[in-house]
């Protein structure tokens, strides 16, 4: 029987670009649109699906949704991923329209040899290089938070760079080392510190399961002021399959004091057993595992949306990012499995967020929440090709316009990858 909670009201649905080529944003965390809402950020590629090795090119760009939807190119990287692509994101607090992306440079004395990120300013086209690869941009653009893409190439390889051609080497890693984890990099020297090392996080508030795992952090998101980070602390003895990953949901401030750990999914893990066989997990098990702590983003400067286990079940959860703070259940009942979640900016009732593919159908569900009355509206449905490996597969990672009268998803399901738009302003506005 339907939920009456769930009602399905489709949107209008514009492709972007003219489909000569593949375009696709990446993540759900930014804002694809600059200020205006007039321009739009995009990767173009020139296949849908590939084994990522370091010579593939990305073309960075945006579309003039007021020319025609016309694709202007302002450079290109070989540092990017499907998930993630090269990071590319507005630099909102600078002045004029500047935009930033990961790139690979020749620069071996780096912290990350031969990785980097650019700035351009797409007035005038000048370029400008910073010596480390970024992960999240501050939202009045002081600073970036950088990461090792190369070790998460070794534990999370759906996000991570490849230095190998041949996909197969994998070098070996430091289980929690002191002298690495995540950097703070001010945008405008390129200058950087380390703030929280594996080993600090190691040795925060400790478990058992930590002693001979190895750690990394992903999901590191800024909160709208600028002045506190969330992360998840990931650790494991099996970087092969992910269902073996243990997670924490983690605050701290950008100079690294004033840590506070929010959740912990530590859990026993019987897939460490020698008979287990880690290639008969399926694509998305791991999406959807009742210990997961996946997809945090800050609705606003002291809570936290983020799928995950609390007090022995499974949710959308809100936290409140202090000691001992509120957490509190979204969507009881109505948003029941994982997704990709944003809050609108502009009007914060509204959640907005995706499902993986159904195991029978293949298809994706695109949904708005409207936290104040209880109600799922189910905007749209995506088919995607079950032959996608999980490291190129291609999730909607929907995400708002400024304004918040449109959505911007990637999707597949034409048969090439590309970015979609969705009108919501009859809806959410």
């Amino acid at each position: 029987m339907q939920n009456p909670a769930i009602q399905r009201l489709p949107l209008p649905c514009r492709r972007l670009g003219d489909g000569k080529y593949h375009h696709f944003f990446g993540y759900y965390n930014k804002s694809p649109w600059d200020r205006s809402d007039r321009y739009v950020l995009a990767h173009r590629v020139p296949m849908a699906d590939a084994d990522l090795t370091p010579d593939l090119v990305a073309q960075i760009g945006y579309f003039d949704t007021r020319d025609g939807d016309r694709f202007r190119t302002v450079g290109e990287t070989r540092a990017w991923n499907w998930q993630m692509g090269a990071q590319l994101q507005w630099l909102d607090g600078a002045p004029g329209r500047q935009l930033i992306y990961n790139c690979r440079t020749d620069d071996e004395s780096a912290f990350y040899p031969g990785l980097g990120a650019a700035i351009c300013d797409v007035e005038n086209g000048a370029l400008r290089y910073l010596p480390m690869p970024v992960y999240v941009v501050a939202p009045d653009s002081r600073y970036a938070l950088c990461v090792d893409y190369r070790r998460l190439y070794v534990t999370h390889q759906t996000i991570g760079y490849s230095d190998d051609s041949s996909l197969r080497a994998r070098p070996s890693l430091d289980l929690a080392p002191a002298h690495d984890g995540i950097h703070a990099m001010e945008i405008a020297t390129g200058q950087s510190r380390l703030i929280v090392s594996y080993q600090d996080l190691r040795n925060f508030h400790p478990v058992p399961s930590m002693d001979k795992a190895i750690h990394w952090v992903s999901h590191i998101e800024i909160n709208p002021s600028s002045s506190r980070v969330l992360f998840l602390h990931r650790w494991t003895e099996r970087v092969e399959d992910e269902t073996c990953f243990l997670h924490r949901l983690i605050t701290v401030n950008p100079d690294g004091t004033d840590m506070r750990l929010l959740e912990c999914s530590d859990h026993p893990l019987p897939q460490l057993a020698g008979h287990f066989d880690p290639d008969a997990v399926g694509t998305f098990d791991y999406e959807k595992s009742e210990y997961q702590i996946s997809h945090p983003l800050w609705k606003d400067d002291t809570h936290i949306i983020v799928w995950g286990p609390h007090d022995g079940s499974i949710h959308y959860h809100l936290y409140e990012d202090r000691a001992g703070g509120e957490v509190t259940v979204i969507g009881a009942g109505v948003l029941t499995e994982n997704g990709h979640m944003t809050f609108s900016r502009t009007h914060p009732q509204w959640l907005l967020s995706d499902t993986y593919p159904d195991a029978q159908t293949s298809e994706r569900v695109l949904f708005l929440y409207d936290v104040e009355r209880g109600m799922r509206f189910d905007i749209g449905t995506f088919y995607t090709s079950p032959d996608l490996k999980k490291e190129n597969r291609c999730d909607l990672h929907p995400r708002w316009s400024r304004d918040g009268r449109q959505i911007c998803i990637d999707s597949i399901h034409d048969g090439d990858r590309q970015m979609y738009v969705l009108d919501a302003g009859s809806v959410a506005a």
